[in-house]
């Protein structure tokens, strides 16, 4: 019975939204708008939660505007890019990758081959190398070795 009961709570556990009651809009389709809009944006106290799931005043702000452009008949595309214009591209979930982002997007393969090129010339001009003269043993520093390595 209380495995039931455990799973049952479990499965009623949703993620907590925090839109709170007072911001959701009468029209369902434009609300299920809002709801993914609102997937894509950063909460800019929380960091790398999305406004919906954040109870920051920033956060409720960012869903009251999302709500108030799709209310005053803009696209998806014009209330991302108001917001974008607004808070700038850090707001996004999902940065775009152009302009000064392509720079990130491309950093971190090109610094792992990078590497990764100069770890495998390293390697070829090591194994290539002659061997220092210092490294070279006598034949009687050879023939003790000999001996230490018997006993």
């Amino acid at each position: 019975m209380r495995l039931a009961a455990l799973l049952l709570m479990g499965l009623l556990a949703g993620p907590a939204l925090a839109v709170q009651p007072d911001e959701v809009l009468p029209d369902p389709a434009l609300e299920a708008r809002a709801r993914d809009i609102s997937q894509g944006l950063r909460c800019l106290v929380c960091r790398n939660e999305n406004i919906d799931d954040s109870n920051a005043q920033l956060a409720r702000d960012l869903r009251l505007l999302v709500r108030e452009r799709l209310v005053a008949g803009d696209s998806d595309a014009e209330v991302m890019d108001f917001v974008v214009d607004r808070y700038g591209e850090y707001v996004l979930l999902n940065p775009t990758a152009g302009g000064a982002n392509l720079i990130l997007w491309i950093a971190g393969p090109a610094m792992l081959t990078a590497g990764l090129g100069i770890a495998a010339l390293y390697l070829r001009r090591r194994r290539n190398a002659p061997e220092p003269e210092a490294a070279r043993l006598s034949e009687d520093e050879k023939a003790r070795l000999a001996e230490i390595l018997k006993d």
